[in-house]
């Protein structure tokens, strides 16, 4: 009888602790960041997040937010006023057409991963925004960034040619069950 009572109290106490476990790990899969702020370089130098070089301006960013479901690869995020400091493009994105988000996983260690978004068309005034889906995402997915990149410029010759730069990362990171 003690046995049997030992079997089901014990089978009650790990019903309790998978109930209790289940939601953490859920709350733990979906990353919010409250702020975007863009990259903070002087011009042409590098200031590289695992493997990704910096774009060669500094960008400043009125506002914006990320938000990354890493269970499910569900995706938004919305920036406004992305714009260049200084140069000749000072207050613009400049050449810069189209952006996208990338969520960079492990950055810095072998396993580092790049996943990113649709490229998405950014406007004269540094508006850009994405919802969708990121495929991909590791199951171990360590210290999750959200940064902001180029896609391509306006230059007809090679569109392409500063695509990959971060020009803007996720701020203020929190780990919640909000979608």
């Amino acid at each position: 009888m003690k046995k049997k009572i030992f079997t089901i109290v014990s089978t009650l106490i790990a019903l309790v602790m998978m109930a209790l476990i289940a939601p953490a790990a859920e709350a733990q899969s979906k990353v919010h960041y409250k702020s975007i702020v863009g990259v903070i370089t002087s011009p042409n130098v590098n200031n590289p997040v695992g493997t990704v070089n910096a774009g060669t301006f500094p960008w400043s960013v009125h506002s914006g937010h990320a938000r990354v479901n890493l269970a499910t690869g569900a995706t938004r995020f919305d920036v406004h006023g992305l714009v260049i400091n200084g140069q000749i493009f000072s207050g613009t994105p400049g050449p810069v057409t189209a952006v996208t988000g990338t969520l960079v996983c492990n950055a810095g260690s072998p396993d580092e991963a790049k996943l990113d978004t649709e490229d998405v068309a950014i406007d004269s005034t540094g508006d850009a925004s994405f919802n969708g889906v990121i495929n991909g995402i590791p199951a171990t997915c360590d210290n999750p960034l959200f940064l902001i990149r180029i896609a391509t410029i306006a230059n007809p010759a090679n569109p392409n040619a500063a695509r990959g730069a971060w020009i803007a990362t996720g701020g203020e990171r929190t780990f919640n069950s909000q979608d």
